[in-house]
């Protein structure tokens, strides 16, 4: 009985082994059906010629105790002259995105301070790149290589994107040379994130890493859908499978303004928002929080003309809800000058359509082009009327300080008056840009906070 048994199992485990093995090797099958199985490596080799890799060297100045600026200091302790630049270097990416101008797209912390650029394409060649413009606020920069015998990437329309779809990153992680990964749109739309003034972002889990930055996001087909641009991580480590991308609808606007003019300008409608929060939606009647609640319209502004109030509730633009502040403030703050666009404004609990022309930004937001370095992240502007101080006092207004800039650290704040630049009133934009020229090194403010006036000094 036991023989018989022992056959049995034998047998039963010999019929299941040899449904088992096919099984195992049919796991990775060279074709499925007769057809080969899918792979992106025929769609890479169209893509990856038109993604370079960019090495750049440049210098940035050192900070210096004042005392050692003192030469009977140095004497007296002898201390050794000390050079006052340090040479930088660093390591991104690009995308030839015109072929024939020679135009490639990159981020403009890849290419910050540098003296020389130097572009690798993937056919082994070294170009040296011009800067043709740079665009902080939204960190995009394009420079410029000899048009020869180069391969653009096609680009798509990145309004078209839809969370879950496949896309592959492509760039120069840790100098390693040109690295392709994928994975898919997690989320569309990021901003408030405090990486840049204007944040609309990609968010993909395909892995960017240092030395990413610049290069290509791309859906299935090779068609450019964004501009990688930065991972958030915890302590400051590699990928964590949270990665942003600029989309190419924005960056593309961008570029053309650069090569255009050679600078960036802001759409201004002249309208301060706030989030609306549990308590703001439950007073104004609304089931959801999504929209951004006007609190100041600008006497004379674009929105005055068009008629928006106070109170007044943002609940679409152009036929696309809003969900925050924040989401209202890149919007208008990306539009060209002259474009008009629709708000869908929510007023004693009836909705109303208002056509507003975007006007150019009168206030001036801090750029290499326009401000000294150590004002970066600094918006000022005229003494608006709703301003406490307007009428009362001749200077310029602090509008908004970026939180962790140097300027910020030194104790400069949003609702400052400023009412003097190294001793010299300034009572217009002008005399304060005149005044703030970024040749100087170190800049001395007297300002008005409250009912107090105050020095500050700015200086690295």
């Amino acid at each position: 009985m036991k023989k018989i048994i022992a056959r049995l199992f034998t047998r039963c485990f010999l019929i299941s082994f040899s449904f088992f093995v096919p099984l195992v090797n049919a796991a990775l099958p060279i074709q499925l059906d007769g057809k080969e199985l899918p792979s992106l490596a025929p769609m890479l080799e169209n893509v990856t010629p038109g993604v370079v890799n960019i090495a750049t060297e440049g210098s940035i100045k050192i900070q210096q105790n004042p005392l050692f600026a003192d030469p009977f200091f140095r004497r007296f302790f002898n201390v050794p002259n000390q050079p006052l630049e340090r040479k930088t270097s660093s390591l991104g990416s690009g995308v030839i995105v015109d072929a024939k101008r020679g135009l490639v797209l990159t981020n403009n912390h890849v290419i910050a301070n540098a003296n020389q650029i130097l572009v690798t394409l993937r056919d082994g060649r070294h170009l040296e790149a011009e800067v043709v413009g740079t665009d902080p606020e939204t960190d995009v920069a394009v420079i410029k290589i000899p048009a020869d015998n180069l391969t653009e990437v096609k680009t798509t329309d990145s309004d078209s994107l839809k969370v879950g779809d496949f896309v592959v990153a492509i760039g120069n992680p840790f100098g390693l040379g040109q690295t392709v990964t994928s994975g898919i749109v997690s989320a569309l739309g990021r901003s408030g994130l405090g990486i840049e003034g204007y944040e609309d972002f990609i968010q993909t889990d395909a892995s960017i890493n240092p030395g990413n930055s610049g290069g290509a996001l791309v859906n299935l087909r090779g068609q450019l859908a964004g501009i990688n641009t930065a991972i958030i991580a915890p302590n400051g480590g590699g990928n964590v499978g949270i990665g942003l991308a600029i989309p190419i609808n924005l960056a593309l606007q961008i570029m053309e303004q650069l090569v255009e003019t050679g600078e960036v300008k802001r759409g201004f409608l002249g309208v301060s928002m706030q989030n609306l929060s549990p308590s703001l939606a439950e007073a104004f009647g609304l089931k959801g929080q999504n929209g951004a609640i006007i609190n100041e319209v600008l006497s004379g502004s674009p929105a005055d003309k068009a008629g928006l109030l106070a109170g007044d509730i943002v609940i679409s633009t152009d036929g696309k809800p809003v969900k925050n502040a924040a989401d209202l403030r890149n919007r208008v703050g990306l539009l060209p000058v002259g474009e008009k666009i629709k708000f869908r404004i929510l007023r004693d609990g009836k909705e109303s359509d208002f056509i507003i022309t975007v006007d150019e930004n009168t206030q001036i937001s801090s750029s290499p082009r326009a401000m000294n370095e150590l004002l970066q992240g600094v918006t000022v502007g005229d003494i608006e009327k709703g301003n406490p101080y307007f009428g009362k006092v001749e200077g310029i207004a602090v509008l908004d300080v970026q939180r962790g800039s140097f300027a910020w650290r030194s104790g400069l704040r949003a609702m400052d008056i400023i009412t003097s630049v190294n001793k010299h009133p300034v009572k217009s934009l002008k005399e304060f840009l005149s005044a703030v020229d970024k040749k100087n090194d170190s800049l001395l403010f007297r300002i008005i906070r409250g009912n107090a006036a105050a020095f500050l000094v700015l200086k690295k």
